[in-house]
Formats: C-alpha cells, structure tokens, sequence
C-alpha cells in the first residue's frame, strides 16, 4: 500500500511542476535571525503604541475553552466571532460566540451557533468561520462536523443590523474554514481552509462555492476538516500543510501561505509554505517552502489602505509569543516588524490542548486602525489595535 501512495505522490509532484513552473522554493521572506535552527529575532522591530480590549474572560461557571476567533466591521461596527467549548479543545458540543462593539463598547457574548445532534446522540462540533459582508447582509458562517470528524459541511446565518439573525443555512461546501469569504481583485470569494480553498462568484457568499485546493484529486469526494489534511501530506508527498490565509499582489497572483505541523515527511520547518495561484483561486501550483518564519502557528495575511501587504502571527518566539505584524513594502519580504503583544498569560483552567499567548489572530483594518484579535491560552478573547499612522518605518526623528 506504501508503495502505491509514493508511487501517487510522485506523479502529483510531476503534474504540479509542470502546470505551475514554480522554484523550488519561494521567495517570501521576513528576515528573521536564525539561531540554532530556530527563528530568535528581528532586527530593528517596532514597538508600537497598542491599544487593548478583552470580549470574553471566563468565570467559574462560563465555558472554558475560546478560540478559532475573527474580527470584522458592519455598519460601523466591529462584529468578533469564537469557538467556545465548555473545556476542550473541538469537543462535542462546541458552539460559537459573537460579540460586537456598539457606542456604549463591546456587548456580552451571544450565541450564534448552536450545535445538532447526530442520530447517534452524540453532539457535532461547530467551528467559528468568520464573517462575509455585501450590499448591506452580513453573513456568519461555522464549519461543522460529526464527533468522528466526518460529514463536514459549511454553515451560515445572515443579519441585517447585526441583532436579528436569519436561521441557520448549510451551504452544501465540506469545509471547516481557517479564515472566512476574502475577496479578490475580481471581487471573486475564496475560504481559506486547511488544504481546500472553496471559491464563489457570489458576492454575498451564500451559493455557487466550488472546491479548490492543494488535495489529490483522487481524494474526492473530499471534506477538509482538522483531521484530513494528515492524509493529503501523505499522499502528495508534502510536509503537513494547514490552516491557510492568501493575500494578492498587484500582478493578480495569489499568494496561499500556509502553516506547517506535526510529525510528517518530508518534516515540517519553522517556515510558512506558499501555494500560488494565477487564475484567480481557479487551481493552486504545488506547495514550496518560504523564507518566512513561522513557529507553528496560524497567521493572517491581507492588504493596508496603503496599499501594504501585511501579516500578523507567531513568527518567532515559544508559547505564540510574541504577537508580530509584519509589513512587506514590496509585496514579498515583510521585513518591516512590529511587536503588537508580548505579555505572557497565566491560564487560570485546565483543558486539551489549551495554550498559546497570542494564538489565532485575525484583523481588520476598521476606523484609521489595525485591529488584531487573539485568543490568550485559548480561554480569553481580546482585540488589539494600532494605529495605521504608527506603522512606518523608524526614522532618525523618531
């Protein structure tokens, strides 16, 4: 069986090379200093003025767990979304959260999404999926799925002031997202997911989603969930790829970076990964290694009023510490950092797999800032913001 998947894995190599003619490696970079095979430090980070605001802390009675958050503006407002399970990690029963600022500041949390119950009594996992907004409709979408990690299926409510929420919607896409609907230059929409990169032409988001991705086509029907893309690193041959987040340089093309993971071959380094795109999210080449350091960890990727690109992650550091934005001023090296947090926080409760001090983050830029939202050790959710004056390079006057 071992050899049928290597001999699979090596034709798919050969076809991605020829359609995509891509390099070996990528030249996306950060200009991270290396010690001892790791990423230690940046030359010359800024330190900017940052301003902060906690949505959710858990009490005694509250659910525990909080994570999978994004952040986004409606109507003038700011509208966050979360995980939240009463104590671990993507346990039956996980539901999400959303909260949004108003002029008196944040509300309490709500609940969204509740999840079903399969015929077998057990609860579904849901997965916050971020937010999509046109012409006036927001739209909120979860990813969901069985407690068995199958059946995987996108859904959506939609409002029109962010109050009164439409019933829920299963929009018939098996994908759990790692960002919600990000538009093109075409306007086009694409989910960013772990290893499958679902496009629509609808602009509200909600009908004619088409799968896309990195996986084997011998894979379909496929359901990108958080155990699946294991098997597409085996069988394509690449290290453990997920969790992805794209941004699109002037020429049209579209930059997919994506997370390594685990234990896996060839193994995983502490660099994001690189599938491109050059027919708007149509097809994606082969994935190749970057110059950009990564310390395991879920980035986000987008495009300042200037015209930037930027990125907000752990790119160096242990425990997602610390919270970096880094601003490419050529589209390619992002070699302009910024430390947005790097404060540990002391998890008050247990869970699986809890941890991380700045973990998640997702941003918006939303009234002359930057606002990033992490989840602290996955059980308090807070919003970051700097201003977009402040991100500039050092001069000698300053």
């Amino acid at each position: 069986m071992k050899s049928g998947i290597h001999l699979l894995a090596l034709s798919l190599v050969c076809c991605w090379h020829n359609v995509s003619a891509q390099d070996a490696t990528s030249p996306i970079s950060n200009n991270a200093v290396w010690k001892n095979g790791k990423p230690e430090s940046f030359v010359g980070a800024i330190h900017p003025p940052v301003d902060s605001v906690t949505l959710f802390v858990p009490g005694e009675r509250d659910w525990k767990y909080s994570h999978h958050q994004s952040i986004t503006d409606f109507r003038n407002e700011l509208f966050a979304i979360w995980s939240s399970a009463e104590r671990d990690e993507d346990s039956p029963g996980q539901r999400v959260m959303y909260a949004y600022r108003n002029e008196k500041g944040w509300i309490q949390p709500r609940i969204l999404f509740q999840p079903d119950i399969d015929p077998d009594g057990r609860l579904r996992v849901l997965t916050a999926a971020g937010f999509c907004e046109h012409d006036g409709l927001l739209v909120a979408y979860a990813g969901d799925y069985s407690t068995d990690r199958k059946s995987t299926r996108l859904l959506a409510r939609t409002s029109r002031d962010g109050r009164i929420w439409s019933p829920v919607r299963d929009l018939q896409v098996p994908v759990c997202p790692n960002h919600g609907p990000q538009r093109t230059a075409s306007g086009r929409l694409i989910i960013a997911g772990n290893t499958t990169f679902p496009y629509t032409d609808d602009p509200s988001g909600l009908s004619g989603w088409k799968m896309s991705g990195i996986y084997p086509k011998t894979m379909e029907p496929f359901q990108d969930n958080p155990s699946t893309f294991w098997d597409v690193a085996e069988l394509a041959h690449f290290p453990n790829l997920c969790e992805g987040s794209f941004y699109q340089t002037d020429d049209g093309v579209l930059h997919m970076l994506l997370r390594s993971t685990g234990k896996s071959w060839p193994p995983p380094s502490f660099h994001l990964w690189e599938s491109q795109s050059t027919d708007d999210g149509a097809t994606w080449g082969k994935p190749r290694e970057t110059g950009f350091s990564n310390t395991d960890a879920k980035v986000h990727f987008g495009r300042l009023p200037d015209g930037r690109c930027y990125s907000v992650g752990n790119p160096l550091g242990v425990g997602r510490n610390p919270l970096v934005l880094a601003i490419a001023q050529d589209e390619v090296h992002f070699d302009l950092q910024f430390v947005i947090g790097d404060q540990h926080y002391k998890r008050r409760f247990d869970g699986a797999a809890k941890g991380g001090d700045y973990s998640y983050p997702h941003s918006v830029v939303f009234d002359g800032r930057l606002h990033v939202i992490c989840a602290r050790q996955k059980e308090v959710i807070e919003v970051f913001s700097v201003a977009l004056t402040d991100l500039q390079p050092k001069t000698p006057n300053n």
